[in-house]
């Protein structure tokens, strides 16, 4: 969980191996950015620095099915 403890948000651009992740405020503040290795560990673990119930916007345009299980597994919306 970060320091931050309001309501977060998260945007995801998937790609074939590797996903940038970018969590913000309500407020537009970019809190974190990171690039992982696609799996969903790595995902799991960045998703739940966004708190409970992050939004979350994923763009991507295959292979996206797993990324999708991931984050309903862990409350996302």
């Amino acid at each position: 969980m970060s320091e931050y403890d309001g309501k977060q948000f998260v945007g995801i651009d998937l790609h074939r191996s590797r996903s940038v992740i970018v969590r913000m405020t309500a407020e537009g503040e970019r809190l974190d950015a990171v690039r992982i290795v696609n799996d969903p560990m790595a995902l799991m673990t960045e998703i739940g620095k966004a708190g409970e119930a992050p939004e979350v916007v994923l763009e991507a345009t295959y292979g996206w099915y797993w990324a999708v299980d991931v984050l309903a597994g862990a409350g996302a919306r």
